[in-house]
């Protein structure tokens, strides 16, 4: 599936730190992410660092509002600058996915970037983890909850559903069932 012009934009930067040089790369990423926000379409950018005994690569994970507000960006002065000094900073190459609206939930290292899974795959695999989410998070917290405004509870109930897909749920449901989003064997 091509990314259009008309839509949001998810770029995933994965580098790997050379042992010594994580002040140095959290400096770096300080300064790159402020020039970043200062560029037209740019919707802000999150950062994943390594996990002892998981993931070991920093990941820069970058969105736009849209492909040509992205390679505005990408092909940047500005941006080759500050790729220019990760010379002594990171081992090896880094590795760039982009993708469009809600395949960023569904991209797996191991899968080639341009690997798509099914539309209808991901959008049962997202309601599925809202609908029992979201009930078990009324299950838990549902007594306090429905003590605050509609407008607070709906707030906090989004706020929460999307940090646990993002970071928690969806990772390990994609890794979970990848064979079936992508058929492959």
């Amino acid at each position: 599936m091509a990314i259009t012009n008309h839509e949001p934009v998810t770029v995933s930067i994965a580098r790997r730190v050379r042992p010594g040089k994580e002040q140095a790369y959290e400096s770096w990423v300080r300064q790159i992410i402020a020039a970043v926000s200062r560029y037209p379409g740019h919707l802000g950018v999150a950062v994943l660092r390594p996990v002892p005994g998981g993931q070991a690569d920093y990941v820069l994970v970058d969105r736009f509002d849209s492909l040509q507000h992205q390679q505005n960006w990408e092909q940047s002065a500005e941006r080759a600058g500050f790729l220019q000094r990760l010379a002594d900073l990171t081992d090896g190459e880094e590795r760039i996915q982009k993708v469009s609206g809600l395949e960023f939930w569904f991209s797996l290292p191991e899968v080639p970037a341009e690997a798509v899974p099914h539309r209808h795959k991901m959008t049962l695999v997202i309601t599925l983890a809202v609908f029992f989410l979201g009930m078990i998070l009324n299950g838990l917290f549902g007594e306090v909850l429905h003590q605050l405004p509609l407008a607070v509870r709906v707030a906090v109930l989004s706020i929460v559903q999307v940090v646990v897909l993002s970071y928690l749920l969806m990772p390990r449901l994609t890794a979970l069932l990848k064979h079936w989003l992508y058929d492959t064997p």
